[in-house]
């Protein structure tokens, strides 16, 4: 989520923004690969995962939204497409990012556009 929204305000490349990460604090290989491979992949959904929070933020244009938020809802909606882990924890693992990174508000808004999009989804 840090490396989207790095890559998302300083308009810098995803490789960037994980090298950036990796340069302040050491990871094993294995994280480095997942968290690569998990970002590159929800950049690469971008403009696809901003439709779908965009449908679901109702009378909340993507321009106006918290760009923390705005990176939790790319990642999360990108692993929940994937279908690698379920929904539920999808959304918990969001919802606690919110809570350590985001506004008090943004818990709400968050579990909003996630239930609503998985609950169409099924």
């Amino acid at each position: 989520m840090q490396a989207i929204y790095q890559a998302d305000m300083a308009g810098i490349s995803i490789d960037e923004a994980l090298n950036n990460i990796f340069d302040q604090e050491q990871f094993i290989d294995e994280t480095r690969e997942f968290a690569l491979d998990l970002a590159t992949a929800a950049l690469g959904r971008k403009d696809e995962i901003d439709a779908i929070i965009a449908k679901y933020s109702k009378n909340w244009p993507l321009e106006r939204m918290n760009k923390v938020d705005k990176s939790i809802l790319r990642l999360a909606i990108y692993e929940i497409i994937s279908g690698e882990m379920a929904p539920s924890i999808v959304i918990n693992e969001a919802l606690e990012l919110a809570k350590k990174y985001s506004a008090n508000e943004s818990a709400k808004f968050i579990n909003g556009i996630l239930g609503a999009f998985v609950k169409e989804r099924n």
